[in-house]
């Protein structure tokens, strides 16, 4: 089974922003075949610095039920060592929803790459504050008229 480029993202909340909107997000994207769920896991950290995990193949919460339909390929790869680090950059107070997912749309390219003898070389994720840096550089500028 070929995977395709894994990545991770935590996206954090005030303790109360779970509501299932993003996972009704994600869903579009799953189905899509875009990406593939690996692991989700949510972490909060209580006001008194007390630090919960919840796996969320527990398809029996409610308050995780929008996950349910889309852990079917969940492999449980974050560790406690993964865990731990999320929750000590938690905020107290504070929630975050960690989601470790394979772009899939980059398997038959992958394979591709490799039947051909091909290499990956380099890859990068441009972090979202430098697109930002980027756009908003673009508005600045004047139009260029053509003529």
């Amino acid at each position: 089974m070929t995977l395709g480029p894994l990545e991770y993202l935590v996206i954090g909340f005030p303790e109360t922003g779970f509501d299932g909107t993003i996972a009704r997000e994600i869903e579009k994207v799953v189905e899509r075949g875009i990406i593939r769920l690996v692991d989700v896991v949510a972490v909060s950290k209580e006001g008194s610095g007390t630090t919960l995990v919840a796996e969320l193949d527990n398809k029996n919460d409610p308050k995780f039920a929008s996950f349910a339909g889309l852990l079917k390929d969940r492999m449980a790869l974050f560790t406690e060592e993964d865990l731990e680090s999320i929750a000590d950059s938690l905020a107290p107070g504070t929630s975050a929803l960690a989601l470790l997912f394979e772009h899939h749309w980059a398997v038959d390219v992958k394979e591709a790459i490799q039947a051909r003898g091909g290499v990956l070389v380099a890859r990068a994720v441009i972090p979202p504050e430098v697109l930002e840096e980027v756009q908003a550089e673009l508005d600045d500028r004047e139009p260029v008229s053509a003529g």
